[in-house]
């Protein structure tokens, strides 16, 4: 068992508090009640690789039910690295919309490049970190649970357990080395997958944000928090500074069925991807209306989107095009409109709703 010294003995921790018996309670419930998860297929420390790399990039920021249907396309579209590697940015992004945080989609295909070239996945944490868009969570979980490597994987599941398990009352980002040592210290030998994968399931079923079961907690005999009866108040983080808002215009130009599409610039928010054409997104002053072209612009109304640093009002225009000229871009029928980032889904829809009288 990891000790503590110094400042950070400070903690509410005692000598006595021993995590010694945690990963045999832990595995045992797992044992019991894991959940069926699609990339979960194949033994322990011999699973594809693909599949659990792909899974743990999907499911940053994103709920186990909200990724789950775009795994089943991606492995369907792209059933391995080499596949997916040789795919078109376009059509990965497109498949990616709606998943959010699209920077992870842009190193998806990076890394991709970079394992199908090298003919394989590294196969230890350290080697698995150098890779395009895999931070010290997702190394972690890729080595234990495709190669069965004693490694760690901490991610906010597991730092929310082990906050309530620690009574971590101190600095957050102290609390949080903490837990990685504490963490590191309690993977056992030869089920590091599966205590990965227990801990990750705890947090999602029962040592959830708010009300944990901390009754059906097969672990709550460890648990400083259930001690102090006030496990909701853990982790103790620093209040979230305020989101700033910005602002914009979206313009949905229509034309005998077909609606103008443009392919965002490869760098920024929403690099690459298809998007309605749009003004810049500002914080301040007023945004200079940009349409694509001159036309009856009807005003839909506004859209909001929450974007990990702001949030947006977008605001929405319609028109039918004229002219006998097309803007530049990308006419693509109203039935086969998908794949628009969600922001730009919404103004889609909001423009439809009464595209009939247009």
């Amino acid at each position: 068992m990891a000790s503590l010294s110094g400042k950070e003995k400070a903690e509410p921790l005692t000598d006595s508090h021993s995590l010694e018996g945690l990963p045999k309670a832990l595995l045992a419930w797992f044992d019991l009640h894991a959940r069926d998860l699609p990339w979960r297929a194949g033994a322990e420390g011999a699973r594809d690789p693909y599949r659990v790399w792909l899974a743990e990039i999907m499911l940053q920021q994103t709920t186990v039910p909200h990724a789950t249907p775009y795994f089943l396309d991606f492995t369907r579209r792209w059933p391995d690295i080499s596949a997916l590697a040789a795919a078109r940015d376009e059509d990965v992004m497109s498949a990616w919309a709606g998943l959010g945080y699209y920077a992870r989609a842009r190193n998806l295909l990076k890394c991709a490049r970079v394992v199908s070239a090298r003919c394989g996945f590294p196969q230890t944490a350290a080697e698995l970190a150098a890779l395009p868009g895999i931070g010290p969570y997702t190394s972690g979980a890729i080595a234990a649970l495709a190669f069965g490597e004693r490694a760690a994987a901490v991610d906010g599941n597991v730092e929310r357990v082990f906050a309530r398990v620690l009574a971590l009352k101190g600095d957050w980002d102290a609390s949080k080395q903490i837990i990685r040592r504490e963490v590191e210290a309690l993977v056992p030998d030869g089920r590091s997958g599966a205590f990965a994968e227990a801990l990750m399931d705890l947090g999602a079923t029962l040592c959830t944000p708010k009300r944990p079961a901390c009754g059906e907690c097969p672990i709550s005999e460890f648990c400083l928090a259930r001690r102090e009866s006030t496990p909701e108040l853990y982790p103790m983080k620093p209040p979230k500074a305020e989101r700033p808002e910005r602002r914009g215009i979206a313009y949905v130009l229509f034309d005998r069925g077909e609606v103008l599409l443009v392919r965002r610039p490869p760098k920024g928010l929403l690099g690459g991807m298809l998007a309605l054409p749009s003004t810049g997104w500002i914080e301040s002053g007023d945004v200079i209306d940009a349409p694509p072209l001159k036309a009856d612009w009807v005003d839909m109304g506004e859209v909001q989107h929450v974007f990990t640093h702001f949030s947006l009002r977008l605001a929405v225009r319609r028109a039918a095009l004229k002219a006998k000229q097309r803007p530049e871009g990308e006419w693509v029928a109203l039935e086969d409109v998908r794949g628009l980032p969600s922001v730009f889904a919404k103004a889609f829809r909001k423009a439809m709703a009464d595209e009939k009288k247009t």
